[in-house]
């Protein structure tokens, strides 16, 4: 089973490596992109909450749940998303599908590991910008993001405690395409920039639980993220190019042939975060948590110029969520064994456009379906 899981594993790495895409938004233009994994299907269920773990499920935010892990467990996700995008006077729609995270948990006695591949951060925007009283035209074109390996490892110290520890290896490669017209002129400029990325980053963390009497539980989490640099390798390449009707690309335009500017290497700075958590439920009953995130400001362009009234700030987040079982028996019919879960996040996301901060409001809805004799189970969660 080992063997099998190396082997989609491998591919799964060569799909991402040429088809990071996993967004489809203007604000990915900024820094290394969007912010696309954000815990597992049963995680976003419940707010983005990971405060809570059990002895059958990953919990791919919080490694010190690794101590309570009893199964050897393989779990795999996917995320459609449907975007609307509005301005004052412009709506578009679109929409992506991306494979999520793969990864594998091992339980050895009283520690646990975890090995697998996430899809970290995405870029994907296509942006048009018209300045009709000076005559100048901008489109900007960008595709790629940061991708982890990760190890894990959770350690139970006792019954209440565990500890956990997690090196993600990051990589990934980021273009961003400018092309500038001047009205009255016959050739485009066009400006082409290229990151790869790669480096290490940690995360400790330490779970906490306690029964409070014959019913209630206490949990409680803390995640801790160091700051770390990533080695950006960087290329750029300049070109005076032709623009059909339709908005092709002729390269060279007048016979000009391209040419590469040397660009220095760079760092990009991963900032330090953490995770507070707690919450109160019955095992195998129902559970309600509460979290509190922060990130120090990081900022990061591989342009020629600085996006004009771009300003990064400390991120912070709020989730609540939960679950509810009717009846975890497993002789009590089947839809009195389906995890019913809910929450809601509010997240002040770092960025700043023109001193309007860019924030997230997200609620979201799952069902853990048993799909087997053991336990083998179907996650589907919707967010709005």
């Amino acid at each position: 089973m080992i063997k099998r899981f190396i082997v989609i594993l491998t591919l799964l790495f060569t799909v991402i490596t040429t088809a990071q895409e996993g967004a489809s938004s203007p604000y990915s233009f900024y820094g290394v992109g969007l912010t696309t994994f954000k815990g597992s299907i049963e995680n976003r269920s419940m707010g983005g909450l990971s405060v809570y773990s059990d002895s059958i499920h990953l919990n791919l935010q919080n490694p010190a749940s690794l101590g309570e892990l009893r199964l050897t467990t393989y779990s795999i996700g996917a995320t459609h998303s449907s975007l609307d995008i509005k301005s004052a006077t412009e709506s578009e729609s679109a929409s992506v599908t991306t494979l999520d995270y793969l990864a594998i948990g091992v339980p050895i006695g009283k520690w646990a590991f975890s090995f697998g591949l996430v899809p970290y951060t995405s870029v994907g925007y296509n942006i048009q910008d018209i300045d009709e009283e000076n005559g100048i035209g901008g489109r900007y074109t960008g595709s790629g993001g940061l991708n982890k390996v990760f190890l894990a490892a959770g350690y139970a110290l006792s019954p209440n405690f565990s500890l956990g520890a997690e090196v993600d290896y990051g990589f990934g490669n980021v273009d961003n395409t400018s092309i500038f017209v001047r009205e009255g002129l016959q050739y485009a400029s066009r400006e082409v920039n290229e990151s790869r990325l790669s480096g290490f980053s940690y995360k400790l963390a330490l779970n906490y639980q306690q029964m409070l009497n014959e019913k209630l539980e206490l949990r409680a989490v803390g995640t801790y993220a160091p700051e770390t640099n990533l080695k950006s390798f960087n290329s750029r390449q300049l070109a005076v190019i032709g623009l059909t009707s339709d908005g092709a690309e002729i390269i060279g335009g007048n016979g000009t042939a391209f040419t590469d500017i040397d660009v220095p290497d760079s760092e990009l700075t991963m900032p330090s975060a953490f995770t507070l958590g707690a919450g109160i439920g019955q095992p195998r009953k129902w559970f309600l948590g509460a979290e509190y995130s922060s990130k120090e400001a990081t900022s990061y362009t591989n342009r020629s110029f600085n996006p004009e009234g771009a300003v990064f700030t400390d991120a912070t987040a709020y989730r609540v969520g939960g679950f509810y079982i009717p009846n975890y028996n497993p002789v009590s019919g089947y839809f009195n064994r389906v995890v019913y879960r809910a929450g809601f996040r509010m997240e002040e996301t770092g960025l700043e456009l023109s001193g309007e901060p860019i924030n997230e409001f997200g609620m979201s809805f799952g069902l853990g379906l048993p799909a087997g004799r053991g336990f083998e189970n179907i996650n589907l969660g919707l967010e709005y």
